[in-house]
């Protein structure tokens, strides 16, 4: 594969799908290398009031349920060949796929937006710890432009350099917070951390909720990792790859937040989500782990942009997928600006963002997921014939099914959620908003309604399509 990919939304030819499930597992190692987990597991002991084993249960069943899902709808790339936006339009229509397409793509905004502005604090807290230089306006824009740069280079490149990166800094990632973690063990009070009292069992749901949100986030993205597999790849060894990648990396980071809690209440209200590190750890220690962080952070939005650029040529811009990136790269840059300089709590407004993240990703997943029980197979040339005469333009260019279950499933999920900058007249006073499962009950709805609902029935690829691969 050469550095630059070429291959944007038409399914990927089966003599080039010659990548390994195993490839998985340090992309989604890599896809969860933030410091933001340290600032969620301390969000949770403080501000959730759960003790050390209720964050212990949130961090093994979050990643299970979020990339679980994660890997049964990547399963769909090794089928098709092709993006998870592309292969909607089987699901959607041609027409019916602007809908959740353009919903994801803003969604997305704000997803490489937070990442872009943790990227550009650990880049600042750096700079503070090493030079006693402090930021101002103009070192936070700078800082700010290099972050976004750096990941419209990756990203723009395409996956196989992504690979080669995650697996380099998932190994440096691991032995570092090894170190990090024999530091806690060494320093933490135990007494403290072990004998906070348990928080409500709500609240303990509702933070599996919310960590599984940031996995929830890669599911209408996950086929694009995957449609370099060969159709004989395992789906029980893409899912396996997927949990296990997430796993390692989201228990012991939350864990390790919620002990750094103990002895810095304040790092879960903090509006910065990354200087805290240069207070806690030794500089020997703090320095590294910043600047491999940094590089887990934009690893992460190189991911996202890269998925981005899919799905901006899905909504119809003509142009290359690295190209179709700089859209997204502007748009993260602008609004990151506007973060960095004007918000006072960096965790209440990415918590808020992830409530209602969750349910905009999961009305796709739930009809995408139910479609995929009856599809196995798609014809690659209908996912690029956008005219009345194609087989996935059904009627007027609507899947009329997926987009009512679509649209039904998003507006119950906004029903029960609540957030700082939305709450639904649901989202009290009843199990599903009180424990914070507006995100569960999208799927459910999403997915049963389509499952239910009379559909066209699935066209079969043509000879010689590439993404004729079934099971």
């Amino acid at each position: 594969m050469s550095a630059l990919e070429t291959h944007g939304l038409e399914p990927v030819p089966e003599q080039e799908r010659t990548a390994r499930t195993r490839s998985l597992f340090p992309t989604w190692v890599a896809a969860n290398i933030s410091v933001l987990l340290l600032t969620m597991g301390a969000g949770l002991a403080v501000s959730y009031g759960l003790n050390f084993w209720q964050v212990l249960t949130v961090g093994v069943t979050a990643p299970a349920v979020s990339y679980g899902l994660v890997g049964l709808i990547s399963i769909a790339g090794r089928r098709g060949g092709a993006p998870g936006t592309a292969l909607s339009r089987a699901v959607f229509g041609q027409r019916g796929n602007l809908l959740p397409g353009a919903l994801i793509w803003v969604a997305r905004w704000g997803w490489e937006t937070i990442n872009a502005v943790t990227g550009a604090y650990a880049l600042l807290t750096v700079l503070n710890i090493l030079f006693g230089v402090h930021g101002g306006t103009a070192l936070i824009v700078v800082t700010l432009l290099f972050f976004v740069l750096a990941t419209f280079a990756i990203s723009g490149l395409g996956i196989g350099v992504l690979q080669r990166c995650t697996k380099g800094a998932a190994w440096l990632f691991a032995a570092f917070s090894v170190l990090v973690l024999v530091r806690l063990l060494v320093v933490a009070d135990w007494g403290e951390v072990f004998g906070r009292t348990a928080g409500p069992t709500s609240a303990m749901i509702t933070g599996i909720g919310l960590i599984a949100a940031g996995g929830i986030s890669w599911v209408p993205s996950s086929p694009d990792f995957t449609r370099y597999l060969p159709g004989t790849a395992s789906s029980a060894a893409i899912v396996r790859n997927t949990v296990g990648g997430a796993g390692v990396v989201v228990l012991p980071m939350l864990l390790m937040g919620t002990v750094m809690a103990s002895a810095t209440p304040d790092l879960a209200r903090a509006p910065d989500p990354v200087s805290f590190l240069g207070e806690i750890l030794p500089l020997w220690l703090a320095v590294p782990y910043l600047l491999i962080a940094l590089v887990g952070t934009l690893l992460i939005n190189s991911m996202s942009m890269y998925s981005a650029g899919f799905t901006a040529q899905a909504l119809g811009f003509r142009v290359p997928r690295h190209w179709a990136v700089s859209v997204n790269a502007l748009i993260s840059l602008v609004l990151g600006g506007i973060l960095m300089l004007a918000a006072t709590s960096f965790l209440g407004t990415f918590v808020a963002f992830l409530s209602l993240l969750a349910v905009a990703f999961s009305a796709w997943a739930g009809v995408f997921g139910a479609d995929m029980l009856r599809r196995t197979s798609y014809d690659g040339e209908a996912l690029l014939d956008t005219t009345p005469a194609g087989a996935y333009w059904y009627r007027h260019g609507f899947g009329t099914a997926a987009v009512t279950a679509w649209a039904a499933g998003l507006g119950t999920g906004l029903l029960f959620t609540a957030s700082d900058w939305f709450t639904g007249p649901f989202a009290a006073d009843n199990p599903v908003g009180e424990y914070g499962l507006g995100w569960a009950a999208t799927i459910a709805v999403s997915g049963l309604l389509y499952a239910a609902l009379p559909k066209p029935p699935v066209a079969e690829p043509r000879s010689g399509d590439p993404a004729a691969m079934a099971i």
